[in-house]
């Protein structure tokens, strides 16, 4: 399975802006631009946009590792706060909040634990990046 959006951007860094589209349209020429993401602008920012992905796909592995162990969910809420610092994503803090029937705390720490380590988008924080890059 692969996925894909697409990044357009006009003009330069500071006073340009671009537009998102991801290939189920649910991003459809969203706006992003330096003041959306390091100042007050209107639009989405890709830190945010990771922080949705990583918070998304955490909690469906949890939600998978819940379920495998038999207990029934109710909800599972989570944040994702990703850290940028100088140019560089630093953390990702996820805060989850769940009800779960039947299950102890120490029982779904340990789910929660394991789904950290191996939800794809975590997995995806520490793997080779390649690029193919083409002048038009």
């Amino acid at each position: 399975m692969k996925r894909n959006a697409t990044a357009v951007w006009t003009g330069s860094l500071k006073e340009g802006a671009g537009k998102l589209t991801t290939q189920s349209t649910t991003l459809e020429n969203t706006q992003y631009s330096f003041k959306s993401r390091f100042e007050e602008g209107v639009g989405t920012n890709p830190e945010e946009l990771v922080a949705a992905a990583h918070s998304g796909c955490f909690t469906m592995q949890l939600s998978a590792y819940i379920s495998e162990g038999g207990f029934e969910i109710e909800s599972i809420e989570t944040k994702c706060d990703i850290n940028l610092v100088e140019g560089t994503i630093i953390g990702s803090h996820l805060t989850v909040a769940a009800k779960v029937k039947g299950i102890t705390n120490a029982a779904f720490q340990e789910l929660v634990t394991k789904a950290e380590k191996n939800c794809p988008i975590s997995k995806l924080f520490n793997t080779e990046i390649s690029t193919t890059a083409t002048l038009v």
